[in-house]
């Protein structure tokens, strides 16, 4: 069931959105290199053309299908990045899309869908429900569901990210990832897996989207109840495909309390200069929580998004 990639189709998907998506810079943190006792290196994705890594995967993905098939109409659900990817690579392609968001999502991640021209639907409470009611339009429509974290495309766009880190970061030892439902992670761990086997590779999730903890550590898939998260990119179940991807790639996963993805939100902007949304801010959170002890150096954490809306943004920067 573990995505049968290739390292070499993640070299492709890096040449082929070389010229649409931003590299990103890896910065050293000096901050929380500090804290950490070890060389950390922030990987920002939160300065991503649509604020997120999610484009990477999406655009992959649909640069890939055949004209015609786009042509059809692009379906997506969405916590909201992974909608913003597709309705971007979608405009690029002046190919009809059709995302779905629960209720919850970011206004600033709906308005920013909205504005790339797609159509969007947040009548579903719920990110789970949001994607059942995609994949049924999708069937409806005969038009292409690209679900947010799997498809061997879409997994070898997000793991480009890891192409970029290793690239400037050759002796990389630890890898602080985000995990949600497996994409960033399946990409990222797989590449690291064929060509860096020893780096450590952890994930991160808050203590109300631990889906894929819970998951690991009943040797089962876990389904948890939707509660308020500021990792709203982080929310929902996984599947059988993405408990697969965390038993063959991690190493460990911590789950962080929501009050410290908050601090590390707030850190971030004062410290960094950055915007970052709570998916984002989970590794940081770790680094806060005391968990690099356990990490060998150099550290890189991905920063996989920046898209929060802002007067939640100013309110915990104020805190």
């Amino acid at each position: 069931m573990f995505p049968d990639l290739k390292p070499t189709e993640i070299f492709a998907a890096a040449h082929r959105i070389r010229d649409v998506v931003r590299r990103t810079p890896l910065r050293l943190s000096l901050g929380l290199s500090e804290r950490a006792k070890r060389d950390v290196y922030l990987k920002l994705e939160c300065t991503q053309t649509t604020g997120s890594f999610k484009l990477r995967g999406a655009f992959n993905t649909v640069a890939t299908l055949p004209p015609d098939v786009r042509a059809r109409g692009i379906v997506a659900s969405s916590a909201g990045n992974h909608g913003l990817g597709v309705a971007w690579s979608a405009n690029h392609f002046h190919a009809p899309a059709t995302i779905f968001v629960p209720r919850t999502a970011p206004r600033v991640k709906r308005d920013g869908i909205a504005a790339l021209g797609a159509t969007v639907n947040a009548d579903e409470p719920h990110y789970d429900a949001a994607m059942a009611r995609a994949i049924a339009f999708a069937r409806e429509h005969n038009a292409t569901f690209i679900h947010p974290c799997t498809g061997d495309a879409l997994i070898a766009g997000q793991g480009t990210v890891a192409v970029e880190i290793l690239e400037e970061l050759p002796d990389l030892a630890t890898l602080v990832t985000p995990v949600g439902g497996g994409g960033l992670l399946g990409g990222s761990g797989l590449l690291l897996r064929h060509v860096s086997p020893n780096v450590r590779i952890v994930g991160a999730q808050s203590v109300n989207t631990a889906a894929m903890a819970r998951s690991l550590a009943a040797q089962s898939l876990v389904s948890i109840p939707s509660e308020p998260t500021l990792a709203d990119g982080l929310a929902g179940d996984v599947d059988d495909l993405a408990l697969d991807i965390g038993r063959h790639t991690l190493d460990d996963i911590v789950t962080v309390a929501e009050s410290t993805i908050a601090t590390a939100i707030a850190l971030l902007a004062r410290d960094e200069s950055l915007t970052v949304e709570g998916a984002g801010a989970v590794g940081v959170a770790a680094i806060l929580e005391g968990h690099a002890h356990e990490w060998p150096g150099p550290v890189a954490i991905i920063v996989s998004g920046g898209n929060i809306d802002r007067d939640r943004f100013d309110a915990i920067v104020a805190g």
